[in-house]
């Protein structure tokens, strides 16, 4: 006997025996109190009675098979139906193998025969034993996604949160550093003016080359932080961030953008924009790649950015590391508006990162006049070189 079944044979079992015959009954009772089991047994027999015992608390259930009117395996099947663990064990005078083996596809615990009664303790405990480690496992299951929604609540959270900082960072940079540097561009070009002498002259045209270079990278800094220009639409955003990646990296860019027009819900621009930024970035980085294109279109109420290069790929085992929280963030991050985030690579073949965005009715059907969602001046869609 088991540790486990040392314990259920210590406690009082409650039992439900499903019995029409009292004298079985009482021998089933004596087998398992010789067996040194504390049981309390209630014996019922009436189908409409069996059925309403169901949702009382048993360690276990010990039916007979042929019941007036029923049989033991329509007991089970009620018991399947309110999807209760509790063990169930068939026990019959004659039982063909066939139907035996029915019984345990359909859940039963065992079977034993009328006759042959001496397994029946080892096969009680064994069978409550079982139910209570699947019981251990699933509230285990049921915890672990518990957390799981609590670590993606907690992402969400801080992403929101990271994206409020980084709102108010920008607006320090643009109303303190940018203010700073455009007053004090001005008072250089007032000197510039009156000075005679050339050497201030040469200091001071130096000097404004480094507040407008000092401009210039708090104008990019803001951006990064938080993109203007996402305040003119998604499909402006990717335009401007198309055209910068290919001057500043020199890698080809092209952008295709549908021909729908929308408004898009809260949050889904930005965990676009950013979705595009990160995958930008790790191609500027790590891809050698000579071409990237950034696909958006709208089909079904499916929002979906892609963005492929023709790099060297990425290896399935820089994916598994366990410090890989680029793509982990990007999966998060499409988590907080109802997406996900398709990764797809192989070495020297490229990589095609997907964001899948499930859009909510009223959004599709809101349309914005003001943003002509993919359309150039005559209505062609955009494709090529930005």
């Amino acid at each position: 006997m088991t540790t486990s079944g040392v314990d259920q044979a210590a406690r009082v079992l409650r039992v439900l025996h499903v019995e029409d015959s009292e004298l079985d009954h009482q021998l089933i009772l004596a087998q398992l109190t010789r067996a040194g089991l504390k049981v309390e047994m209630e014996r019922l027999d009436a189908r409409d009675a069996v059925l309403a015992a169901l949702d009382r608390p048993w360690d276990a259930i010990i039916s007979d098979f042929n019941l007036p009117g029923y049989s033991g395996l329509d007991v089970l099947e009620a018991l399947k139906a309110r999807r209760l663990l509790t063990p169930f064990i068939l026990i019959s005078g004659e039982i063909g193998e066939d139907t035996a083996v029915a019984a345990m596809r359909n859940g039963a615990s065992d079977y034993l025969l009328k006759n042959n009664l001496n397994r029946l303790a080892p096969a009680l405990l064994h069978a409550i034993d079982a139910a209570e480690n699947e019981r251990g496992r699933r509230a285990a299951d049921q915890e672990l996604v518990k957390s799981k929604q609590r670590l993606h609540e907690l992402a969400g959270h801080l992403q929101t949160s990271v994206e409020l900082e980084r709102a108010a960072i920008a607006r320090e940079i643009h109303d303190d550093v940018g203010g700073s540097l455009t007053a004090l561009k001005f008072d250089l070009a007032w000197i510039d003016r009156h000075a005679t002498e050339p050497e201030v002259r040469q200091r001071v045209v130096a000097a404004l080359e480094t507040v407008n270079s000092a401009i210039d990278a708090s104008q990019r800094i803001m951006h990064n932080l938080r993109p203007a220009i996402l305040e003119q639409g998604l499909v402006a955003a990717l335009q401007w961030m198309a055209a910068r990646f290919e001057r500043r990296t020199g890698i080809e860019a092209g952008l295709r953008i549908g021909d729908e027009r929308l408004a898009l819900p809260p949050g889904v621009p930005l965990v676009a924009y950013r979705t595009a930024q990160e995958a930008l970035t790790n191609v500027s980085k790590h891809a050698a790649a000579t071409r990237v294109d950034i696909e958006l279109s709208l089909d079904s109420g499916v929002l979906t950015l892609e963005i492929r290069d023709n790099g060297k790929g990425i290896a399935p085992g820089d994916l598994a590391k366990e410090r890989s929280f680029g793509i982990r963030g990007l999966h998060e991050r499409a988590a907080t508006v109802g997406g996900w985030v398709d990764l797809s690579s192989s070495p020297g073949a490229g990589t095609s990162l997907i964001l899948t965005v499930p859009l909510a009715q009223d959004a599709i059907d809101a349309l914005d006049d003001s943003t002509d969602f993919g359309k150039d001046d005559v209505g062609q869609s955009i494709w090529g070189r930005v």
